[in-house]
C-alpha cells in the first residue's frame, strides 16, 4: 500500500458521496484530506499519524487508519451498497461528473448507461436545468462510443484482460500449463483478441469451471478442442480463445499461434528447404511428425537459437545474430523514475532499495521540474534538498550508484525549466515536453532542438508524447529529431510504460540511434515495466551495444562524468 492508494480511496469516497447527494461539506473534507496527503513530501512508511496533517479531521483519519490496517473501508463498502452500479459506469462519460449524474438520477430516475442514452434520444435530458441540447447530443454521442467495442485494444488494456484471465487459470487444478499466444505474447502495441494454448487434464471440467468466472459475458463456442468466450473488464469486452492441446504438440502449437504471419512464412520456407513441413502439430518429414519438449528445441532443430516471441515479426529475425540483441539480462540500470518529491509514491530510499532488489548497478532519480505543477514539480530549493539527500544515501548503499537528476520541462517557447547554473549541479538531465501538444511541427521541433543543443541535457524522455490508443502525441519530424540527436550526442528514450512505448519499434528500427530504455516509474512496481521497453527494443532488433542501460557500472559512470 502507498500514499496514492489512500488518496484514491479518499477521492473515491468523495465521488460516491457526490453520487449520493451527500452534504457538500463532507465531500469537501475527503477531497481536502486527499490533497493534503498528495502534497506531503513523505512516503506512507514515513507518516506516523495522519491526524496531525492539515485538513485531516477525526472522522477522515479513522477511515484512513481502518484502510491502512485492514485494506478495506467500511464507509466505502456502505456507499457502494447504496449507489447503483450504473451511476458509477456513467462516470466514464467525459462531460459528466458525479454531481450531474446524481442530478440526472434524482430528476429522471435513470440508473444505467442505456437508460441515459434513451433519455438523451427522447430529449428528456435537455429539459433539466444546466443541460442544453448540445450537451444532450454530446452525452448521447459519448455513450455510443463507450458502448461500441473497439477493433483493437492497446497493450495496457490487454495486460489488464490477461491478468483477469490468468488469475483464474492459476487457481485451476486441472490446468497443467498454459501460455498466451498471438499478438499478446509478442507484446504488440495493440491486439484484437486473446489466444491461449492450454494443456488440461479434463477439457469439459475446465470449460464448466471457467464459464463460472464473473467476467464471462458470452460463450461463443465450446468443444473438446476449443473454448471461445467474450469477457468484460471495466466495461471493455474482448474475445478469448482457449485451444486444448496435448503435451506432445504443445510447443509447436504455441509457436504456430504465436506468429506473426511473416515469421511463420519464413519458418515454413526454412523447413521446406530441408524437405520438411511445419504445422501446429509438429514438423513432418518422411511421413513422420516430430514434436518437441520446448520451443528452444524446436528452433534448434532448424539450426536456429531460441527467438524471443517479441522478435517474431518480419522474418528478418531468423537471419539475425540473436546473441547481439538486447535482453532483460543486459539491463544494468533504470535512468528515469519519480519519488514523493514530485508525483511518485515512494521515497528516494525506497526507490533505491527497489532498484537494488532488481540487481541494478546504477539508477537516476528524475523528479519533475517546477513548471509541471500538476505533478508537484520541484523548485530549485527542493531540488537542492533532494540532491543532498541522494548524496547522503550513497555511502549507505555502496552496491549501487545513485545519480542526481531531473525530468525537466521543455517550455512552450523552447526555454528550459531550469537555468544552466542549476543543471550543472545535477549528474544527469532528462528533458521532456508535457504541454502545448497542439503546436505546429516547427514549434515542437524548435523546443526539441533547444533541449538537444543544451550542454547538460543527456536524453529526451518519451520523445513523441503519445499514449497508445488515446493520444497521438505532438507533431514530430522524426528524421530531423534523429539527426539532431546524433549531431548533439543526445540519447533518445524508449519509455517502457505500456501506455507509452515511446519511441516505438517502427521508429527506432535501423535508425542507428544511441538509445536508453526506462520505466518512468512512479511506484516500485512500475520498475517491472522494463520488460515492455526491452520487448520494444527486441522488436526493432536493437543491439545491446546501442543501449546505454547495458553499460557496466564503470562504463556508465564514465559516460555520466564525460558529459556530452
Amino acid at each position: 500500500m502507498t500514499k496514492k492508494d489512500i488518496i484514491v480511496l479518499l477521492e473515491t469516497i468523495a465521488t460516491y458521496m457526490e453520487l449520493s447527494l451527500e452534504n457538500p461539506f463532507k465531500v469537501s473534507a475527503y477531497r481536502k484530506a486527499a490533497a493534503s496527503i498528495e502534497t506531503d513530501g513523505r512516503s506512507l512508511s514515513e507518516i506516523d499519524d495522519f491526524s496531525t496533517m492539515k485538513g485531516i479531521g477525526k472522522g477522515v483519519n479513522e477511515v484512513i487508519v481502518e484502510y491502512v490496517d485492514t485494506g478495506r473501508s467500511t464507509v466505502l463498502d456502505e456507499l457502494k451498497e447504496s449507489v447503483p452500479e450504473g451511476l458509477v459506469r456513467m462516470l466514464k462519460i467525459p462531460m459528466l461528473g458525479p454531481k450531474k449524474i446524481a442530478k440526472i438520477h434524482k430528476e429522471l430516475g435513470i440508473a444505467s448507461m442505456e437508460g441515459l442514452k434513451e433519455a438523451c434520444d427522447s430529449k428528456r435530458v435537455s429539459t433539466l436545468p444546466g443541460f442544453g441540447v448540445k450537451t444532450e447530443q454530446n452525452i448521447s454521442k459519448a455513450i455510443d462510443e463507450l458502448l461500441t467495442r473497439p477493433e483493437r485494444y492497446p497493450i495496457e488494456r490487454i495486460i489488464s484482460f490477461r491478468t483477469a484471465v490468468e488469475n483464474v487459470l492459476d487457481e485451476m487444478e486441472m490446468v497443467e500449463k498454459y501460455d498466451v499466444a498471438g499478438s499478446g505474447r509478442r507484446f504488440k502495441e495493440t491486439s484484437r483478441d486473446l489466444d491461449y494454448i492450454i494443456e488440461v487434464t479434463d477439457a469439459a471440467a475446465f470449460t464448466e469451471s471457467f464459464l463460472e468466472s464473473p467476467f464471462v459475458r458470452e460463450t461463443v463456442a465450446k468443444g473438446e478442442k476449443k473454448l471461445s468466450v467474450v469477457i468484460e473488464d471495466d466495461m471493455d469486452e474482448i474475445n478469448v480463445d482457449f485451444r486444448f492441446v496435448t503435451s506432445r504438440e504443445y510447443f509447436t502449437t504455441l509457436h504456430h499461434f504465436t506468429g506473426s504471419k511473416d515469421h511463420n512464412v519464413k519458418m515454413r520456407q526454412i523447413a521446406k528447404s530441408r524437405g520438411e513441413k511445419i504445422s501446429e502439430y509438429g514438423v513432418e518429414s518422411n511421413g513422420e511428425i516430430k514434436t518437441f519438449g520446448s520451443e528452444e528445441s524446436f528452433f534448434n532443430h532448424f539450426g536456429l537459437p531460441f527467438i524471443p516471441p517479441t522478435m517474431r515479426e518480419s522474418g528478418e529475425e531468423t537471419d539475425t545474430d540473436i546473441s547481439k540483441i538486447v535482453s532483460m539480462d543486459d539491463m544494468k540500470g533504470d535512468l528515469h523514475m519519480h519519488t514523493v518529491y514530485s508525483d511518485g509514491a515512494f521515497s528516494v530510499r525506497e526507490m533505491v532499495e527497489a532498484c537494488i532488489a532488481k540487481g541494478y548497478k546504477y539508477m537516476i532519480i528524475t523528479d519533475h521540474s517546477k513548471s509541471l505543477r500538476v505533478a508537484n514539480g520541484l523548485y530549485e530549493n527542493r531540488l537542492y534538498k533532494q540532491i543532498e539527500e541522494i548524496k547522503g544515501l550513497r555511502d549507505e548503499y555502496p552496491e549501487i550508484d545513485i545519480y542526481t537528476g531531473t525530468e525537466m520541462d521543455i517550455l512552450k517557447d523552447g526555454t528550459l525549466d531550469y537555468s544552466d547554473d542549476m543543471l550543472k549541479e545535477l549528474d544527469y538531465v532528462l528533458a521532456a515536453i508535457h504541454s502545448s501538444f497542439t503546436q505546429t511541427e516547427a514549434e515542437i521541433m524548435h523546443r526539441l532542438k533547444s533541449a538537444c543543443e543544451n550542454p547538460y541535457v543527456r536524453h529526451i524522455a518519451h520523445p513523441t508524447g503519445r499514449l497508445i490508443g488515446s493520444r497521438a502525441g505532438y507533431p514530430v519530424n522524426m528524421q530531423e529529431l534523429i539527426s539532431m540527436a546524433k549531431d548533439t550526442g543526445t540519447v533518445l528514450e524508449v519509455n517502457a510504460n505500456p501506455r507509452r512505448l515511446d519511441l516505438s519499434a517502427d521508429v527506432i528500427r535501423h535508425s542507428g540511434l544511441k538509445l536508453t530504455v526506462n520505466t518512468d516509474a512512479h511506484h516500485t512496481a512500475h520498475l517491472d515495466f522494463m520488460e515492455y521497453g526491452v520487448a520494444t527494443l527486441q522488436k526493432a532488433l536493437i543491439q545491446k551495444e546501442d543501449v546505454i542501460n547495458t553499460f557496466s557500472r564503470e562504463d556508465f559512470r564514465n559516460f555520466v562524468n564525460k558529459g556530452k
